[in-house]
């Protein structure tokens, strides 16, 4: 028998629209990509609101955080609209390797999941530096970076590629990040998820700002913490 899935957290509800906190490794919807998974966030908060939800965008299995719905047809039109326009305004947070810049941009273009190659564009500006007292390499020390991420568009996959580009991969990303480091966390901190989080999403409909957040996963905070034990900077 299959068990019951856990409430999702619902962060933002209005007559409309809904959005959650949505955890790592659900699915948003079903796909034959992912045949392993018996259930997603649009089975889920159907059945836990009693009512049929439509998508406006989409997280990574592997990507926590904020999730936004629709609950009419004509509220998922409107919100798609805003988002093929580029009037949504998006921030995520990563822990990356190595020590990056205090500000940058990304501008390269990346193939979607149906192979066509799409402009994509992202900023990103640091949070804080960490550095671990754990040899890697021919290195004494293991060097990390938390960032603040900013997609101007939204490819398929965006900020995992543009970080891996910039040689900054998100630890825990597979199989765009790096092997070793992934390795590294899963041995000494028994860490399988992908360290990205949807915090932020924000706009403006019918004249009203919504601004919707939403705290990030126990597993991110715990790998955080032990970070910031060992930060040198």
């Amino acid at each position: 028998m299959t068990a019951t899935p856990s409430p999702l957290e619902i962060v933002y509800r209005s007559e409309n629209l809904v959005a959650i906190n949505k955890p790592h490794g659900l699915l948003v919807h079903p796909t034959k990509m992912a045949m392993d998974a018996d259930t997603s966030v649009l089975q889920i908060l159907r059945d836990q609101l009693g009512q049929r939800v439509y998508p406006v965008h989409r997280l990574d299995r592997k990507t926590s955080g904020v999730l936004l719905m629709a609950l009419t047809k004509e509220m998922q039109s409107k919100i798609n609209v805003l988002f093929s326009e580029g009037k949504t305004i998006k921030e995520y947070k990563a822990i990356v390797r190595g020590y990056i810049d205090t500000t940058g941009e990304i501008d390269y273009a990346i193939k979607n999941d149906k192979g066509k190659v799409k402009n994509a564009f992202t900023t990103y500006e640091l949070a804080a530096h960490y550095e671990l007292d754990l040899p890697f390499g021919e290195f004494k020390t293991s060097r990390y970076s938390e960032v603040i991420l900013k997609p101007k568009t939204g490819r398929y996959h965006q900020l995992r590629m543009h970080m891996a580009h910039i040689f900054h991969p998100i630890i825990g990303d597979r199989p765009h990040g790096c092997n070793k480091q992934n390795r590294l966390f899963k041995q000494r901190f028994n860490m399988t998820t992908m360290l990205l989080h949807a915090q932020r999403l924000s706009f403006t409909i019918d004249d009203q700002e919504i601004l919707i957040e939403a705290d990030c996963s126990k597993e991110y905070t715990r790998i955080k913490q032990i970070l910031n034990y060992g930060k040198l900077q």
